[in-house]
């Protein structure tokens, strides 16, 4: 029976020579919905409507250009070698740790460019952030990658996946963990947790950092079930390294402005 399952297409349609990926339209959904939730919250909040949508135009393709080097850095062996591949992040090779480093940064400078918090922004960004993470997970699940090791048919079964889920994770003759789906799953329960956050009003930066601590903590047990991990060492996996670092930093920052008074301001008071 396996030998007659066919994955499905990672190309949506063609325009003449050129293929549209589902893993490009599942990325732009992604970011589509999450900007749309960021600019409604943003004008709850008393900002102007325009401004998470200029943020976005820098962050995107900062992010995108953080992502792949991020990846190449960590996959230099083989990069040095194929330089001229190094652009063609369609076949792939992106680092979520990447794409959020250049976000952050992107957003801390343009706050400060126009005379706005950055924890506001982050706060409000949060549950975008993760939102848009729950559907690009649906991009690798299309591309069969950033999956985990083997497993049963049974296994899967066992889990009562939908039947194209447990077909899509049959890949050269043997099924794998659909890790892009347990990191999907745990997302989507962090965006539950970050919304409900807003309702109790925490202090400025707490919602963002709450993200920062969720997403990294499944990454972390995500991470070590992965097949394609990039490594720091021959035995130490990069994602579960910067996930350990980023829940550390995220507590400690969240000690510090509360020692320092700086989480006094509430999530839902629309000061800049």
């Amino acid at each position: 029976m396996e030998k007659n399952i066919q994955p499905l297409d990672p190309v949506a349609f063609s325009l003449g020579p050129i293929q549209v990926y589902w893993y490009g339209i599942i990325i732009g959904a992604g970011i589509a919905i999450a900007l749309w939730l960021a600019i409604r919250e943003g004008e709850r909040r008393g900002l102007p409507k325009d401004i998470f949508a200029d943020l976005m135009l820098w962050a995107i393709p900062i992010s995108i250009i953080c992502a792949r080097i991020y990846y190449v850095i960590f996959q230099w062996d083989y990069y040095s070698q194929h330089p001229a591949e190094i652009p063609q992040i369609w076949n792939g090779g992106i680092a979520i740790h990447g794409a959020l480093i250049g976000a952050v940064a992107t957003a801390y400078v343009f706050a400060r460019s126009r005379n706005v918090s950055f924890w506001k922004l982050a706060d409000i960004a949060a549950p975008s952030l993760i939102i848009g993470q729950v559907i690009g997970r649906w991009g690798n699940f299309m591309n069969q990658e950033a999956h985990g090791g083997e497993v049963s048919r049974a296994f899967l079964e066992n889990l009562h996946l939908p039947e194209f889920i447990i077909n899509q994770m049959y890949i050269n003759g043997a099924y794998y963990h659909p890790t892009f789906l347990y990191e999907s799953v745990w997302n989507l329960l962090g965006f539950i947790l970050l919304m409900s956050l807003r309702r109790v009003n925490p202090g400025r930066g707490e919602i963002f950092l709450s993200y920062i601590i969720w997403y990294s903590i499944g990454r972390f047990f995500v991470e070590g079930m992965r097949t394609d991990s990039l490594m720091l060492t021959d035995t130490l996996r990069m994602a579960q390294t910067i996930s350990i670092v980023l829940i550390a930093a995220a507590a400690a920052v969240w000690v510090y402005r509360r020692v320092k008074g700086y989480s006094k301001i509430r999530y839902l008071e629309k000061t800049n």
